[in-house]
């Protein structure tokens, strides 16, 4: 039969031979410690088949004690049972949490030999290779600050990831991140990709951006399909050779979100480890930047056409008419744009088609001007764009542009097309203007353009000049 060998640590002595004695009884082989330290240095240096111990013992405690045999080599295979004064739900959390295989409440002997039944038969099935350290010459102490000192170490680092939720968007939060890890540790790149939605990050020195690129894509996979794109380049990341790149997932629950990579000059445990646990932490906080984002995307964008709401291009005119107000040489134009006869097209083929069709005028006005113009739906069949550093004149062409674009549209709903046209009014910023007055000149100049025979572009010139519909126009428009 195998000999079990029980290494038992019990400050109360009286406590301590009776349990022996017990134990003993049983067939196990029994070392008996009432020093903490001693048992300690004992089990580093000949590791027992079951350590039981204390959960709270004079100078170290069994959460210390358990997490000192995990972190060595030569004992994170032997189980530990630790035992308390009753099995009140704080002890039995911390037990489990220090990683012991059982708690036992004292002085319940036959609970105990249970215990180390289950113990024994999960190191039966392990079939363990044990290690010794010899003369058992060891310093607990100075083990288990060492010890603490790396577990607050990475307690810290896990609670500044961790505080990168509350950055709001993504380009923030890898923006911060990298500047987290580039004062942590050396290294060449960093990168970083989510799935859902896909983004792809990459922080590069200058004078390798391209090689860079092309490793980080290589090692995370992307495909050639990024999403949003983010480079940071300065000289936080350091120019040094890539002698080894980590490549860690990123979890959520257990969803798979996303992946990290770091390029280090050289491989090391230590670096490995680090990498690994902004992987593990990094988790929480996309996806809480992730929501915040989705969040304000449907504050702020129409659902049917994608393009922004009311509240959000009011909110965006306001800001550029304020930037421009300085600025008389950087023009701003507005155009607001109504679909001609859309109750007879929701009559005529339905309401699923008048969504259709607002749905793609939504994607026609996304790609009007890139860069210079921000459409946005405005409520109905309504439309309207601002227009930065358009002239007035500029701003006419355009417009007739876009109402040529938007009668050649054709709009195939149920084998039939529909034909589509539209009245767009222009008007273009005057010094002291508000958002409210240029937009009220541009909507005046669109009831023109239906009143006056509809597809068609109307200006504010034509306002001053008295060509205006009645009040009651708009009403039958």
């Amino acid at each position: 039969m195998k000999q079990i060998r029980i290494l038992l640590i019990e400050s109360d002595e009286g406590q301590a031979h009776m349990l022996s004695r017990r134990l003993r009884a049983q067939g196990y082989i029994v070392d008996m410690y009432t020093d903490p330290i001693e048992g300690a240095t004992a089990a580093l240096a000949e590791p027992p088949t079951v350590l039981v111990a204390e959960l709270w013992m004079p100078g170290i405690s069994g959460v210390q004690l358990c997490r000192l045999l995990q972190s060595e080599t030569s004992t994170a295979h032997v189980p530990v049972v630790l035992s308390g004064p009753d099995d009140v739900p704080k002890n039995v959390f911390w037990a489990e949490q220090a990683g012991a295989i059982d708690y036992v409440p004292s002085g319940r002997v036959g609970a105990l030999v249970r215990a180390l039944e289950r113990a024994v038969e999960r190191v039966d099935q392990e079939d363990v290779f044990f290690t010794y350290l010899g003369d058992g010459r060891v310093d607990i102490r100075e083990r288990i600050t060492s010890l603490l000192d790396d577990a607050l170490f990475g307690s810290v680092l896990a609670s500044e990831v961790r505080a990168l939720g509350a950055c709001g968007s993504f380009d923030r939060l890898f923006d911060l991140f990298s500047q987290f890890a580039a004062r942590i540790t050396p290294y060449r790149w960093i990168a970083l990709r989510t799935d859902s939605p896909r983004r792809f990050a990459i922080h590069t020195n200058p004078n390798n951006r391209e090689a860079d690129l092309e490793a980080a894509r290589s090692v995370l996979s992307t495909g050639g399909e990024e999403g949003t794109f983010i480079l940071i380049e300065d000289g936080d990341a350091i120019d040094l050779p890539a002698g080894f790149v980590t490549h860690e997932k990123i979890e959520f629950g257990h969803l798979n979100i996303g992946a990290l990579a770091i390029a280090f000059e050289e491989e090391d445990g230590e670096l490995l480890a680090l990498a690994r646990l902004f992987a593990r932490e990094l988790g929480g906080p996309l996806r809480m930047v992730s929501l915040v984002e989705e969040s304000k995307r449907l504050a702020t964008t129409d659902p049917l056409t994608g393009l922004a709401n009311r509240r959000a291009f009011l909110a965006g005119f306001r800001t550029l008419l304020h930037e421009r107000r300085s600025d008389q040489a950087r023009e701003v134009a507005a155009l607001m744009l109504d679909v001609d006869h859309f109750k007879q097209i929701n009559d005529n083929y339905g309401h699923a088609a008048g969504d259709l069709v607002l749905a793609t005028l939504g994607g026609l006005l996304e790609g009007f001007v890139p860069g210079a113009a921000s459409p946005a739906r405005w409520g109905g069949e309504e439309f309207v764009v601002s227009l930065d550093q358009t002239d007035f004149a500029q701003a006419i062409e355009l417009a007739e542009e876009l109402c040529a674009s938007i009668a050649a549209l054709e709009i195939q709903h149920d084998s039939e097309l529909i034909p589509i046209t539209a009245s767009i009014g222009v008007a273009a910023k005057r010094s002291g203007d508000t958002t409210d007055s240029i937009i009220d000149r541009a909507d005046r100049a669109m009831y023109l353009a239906k009143t006056s025979g509809r597809n068609r572009v109307c200006t504010e010139e034509m306002l001053s000049e008295g060509i205006e519909p009645p009040r009651d126009a708009r009403s039958s428009a």
